[in-house]
């Protein structure tokens, strides 16, 4: 299935100076979010608090880190699948990282000092800042689908509860000689939402309702906006967890930078989402549980459990 050349994911500018909460224009943006999450299970949005001087940051930070020997980086690990430092066989062009609780000083600083005994305070600054930063774009977007479908009552529990993971990832340049298919990996998040932003070397493609995969052109400005599979049942089937893949041409190494965000609250449909038109899709299940469940090995497991129903 090639990728469709003409077909592009919408652009949403939330941050809009004439967009105020509570007025017709937050009304209007908001339920141009929730169908754009409904539709596409993502969409492209300018996100300038980051500044360029930032991500520039994040990205030579990035390089260094990878350059850190295996023994170092085999040290992230974690009890939650994931987590932790990861490299499969199945896709030997990427290896990623995790840091758990990346908008805490803690969180930062506990992985910085595995990496780096000796402290990386550079690195630490920035990855802090910029996960600190995109969570508020996390923040803002689910108070506006959480709105839009009209239980904001909701939102302040479920953001008490979120929890974030901040995974770096690498798709480096096959080596000479090296013959690697380089199909990538079609997935949906367990997460969520989840906010992507790369270095600008495409790569990632998103797969459509209809089946056409469109290819993200990669942009300085733009963060991408996913929905998870947990997002996806909490609307009870309303918004589209879209399955989304990379695949590079090989010339440039791809650096990408991942905010997931999980909650730590049951996952279940608002009453409000549960009517005959749309009865309860999913049993309640916790996200972490979603997460355990799936793995690149199990897959068919995964979908057995998820795609159960609420029987």
């Amino acid at each position: 299935m090639n990728p469709q050349a003409a077909a592009e994911l919408p652009i949403v500018d939330l941050f809009d100076e004439n967009c105020k909460p509570g007025t017709a224009a937050w009304v209007s943006k908001c339920n141009d979010v929730r169908v754009a999450l409904e539709e596409y299970g993502c969409f492209l949005t300018p996100y300038h608090q980051v500044s360029s001087q930032l991500k520039d940051q994040v990205f030579t930070s990035m390089q260094e880190l990878f350059d850190v020997p295996l023994e170092n980086k085999v040290r992230n690990t974690s009890e939650k699948p994931y987590f932790g430092y990861f490299k499969h066989p199945s896709i030997p062009l990427s290896e990623s990282m995790g840091i758990d609780h990346p908008t805490t000083l803690d969180g930062t600083q506990s992985f910085t000092r595995l990496m780096w005994p000796n402290g990386n305070q550079r690195f630490r600054e920035s990855v802090h800042s910029y996960a600190t930063l995109v969570s508020q774009l996390d923040r803002v977007v689910k108070k506006m689908v959480f709105e839009s479908y009209g239980v904001g009552k909701y939102y302040g529990s479920h953001m008490d509860s979120t929890s974030y993971l901040l995974r770096l990832i690498k798709y480096r340049v096959p080596d000479e000689g090296e013959e690697v298919e380089n199909c990538g990996f079609p997935h949906t998040d367990k997460s969520f939402l989840t906010i992507l932003h790369d270095n600008q070397v495409a790569g990632l493609q998103t797969k459509t309702k209809d089946g056409r995969w469109i290819c993200v052109e990669p942009s300085g400005s733009m963060f991408i906006v996913m929905a998870g599979d947990a997002f996806l049942a909490w609307s009870n089937g309303r918004v589209h967890s879209a399955t989304h893949r990379v695949v590079t041409e090989g010339k440039q190494t791809r650096y990408c930078v991942a905010l997931f965000s999980f909650s730590g609250e049951r996952i279940e449909a608002p009453v409000e989402l549960i009517d005959e038109a749309h009865p309860l899709m999913f049993k309640p299940f916790e996200n972490m549980d979603l997460l355990r469940l799936y793995s690149l090995d199990d897959l068919q497991k995964y979908s057995e459990v998820f795609n159960g129903g609420a029987n």
